[in-house]
């Protein structure tokens, strides 16, 4: 079967990302697909054309992410995510980005276009949504923790203000909790406010 055929089949012949159903073509995500069916989506032209010149974006086109974003297929997530950490200047992107979940290795190559990187090579530290932790930042603890050391529990739900991110360590952040440093797993916090 090829490519094409995979993907309309994949997607009952409609635009992966906003189901329309007119010139629909094969799209390879930059910067490594290699062509195959996992690594490509089913376009319209509207989508293609503005995701290749962003001089073309039509913000409100694209609110059919609020749809597909909730797609199971790897792709989709994908531009989904570049799409809206694109047009996260207008505000409602910014709040379906906050809702998204990708896995780890998702996550990586949504990343791997450079997307809402701003060119920062430096390691960044992402909450349990994904959403990118600041030093100076408050989080919620999303899951009670034991903490080593310090003889106590720290709640689920305690805020912690003023986090330190820890160099070089995406995973971990630093803050206060019941007056005592501790160290945090990025995966059990939410970003607040």
């Amino acid at each position: 079967m090829s490519t094409e055929q995979a993907l309309l089949e994949r997607s009952e012949s409609k635009c992966e990302l906003c189901r329309a159903t007119e010139n629909l073509q094969p799209y390879e995500i930059p910067p490594t697909s290699d062509g195959s069916a996992d690594q490509s989506l089913l376009l319209c032209d509207t989508c293609r054309e503005q995701i290749e010149d962003p001089e073309k974006i039509d913000p409100n086109h694209w609110r059919c992410l609020n749809d597909s974003m909730w797609s199971t297929v790897p792709a989709v997530q994908v531009m989904a995510w570049r799409m809206l950490k694109r047009l996260s200047a207008e505000g409602w992107p910014q709040d379906l980005l906050d809702m998204l979940y990708l896995d780890e290795q998702t996550q990586a190559w949504a990343e791997a276009a450079g997307d809402g990187s701003d060119n920062d090579t430096s390691v960044q530290h992402l909450d349990c949504n994904g959403a990118r932790l600041e030093a100076g930042d408050t989080v919620t603890l999303t899951k009670d923790l034991n903490v080593k050391g310090a003889n106590f529990t720290a709640k689920r739900g305690t805020a912690v203000r003023g986090i330190s991110l820890v160099a070089d360590n995406p995973g971990q952040i630093e803050g206060r909790v019941n007056g005592q440093q501790i160290v945090i797993l990025t995966q059990f916090v939410k970003k607040s406010g």
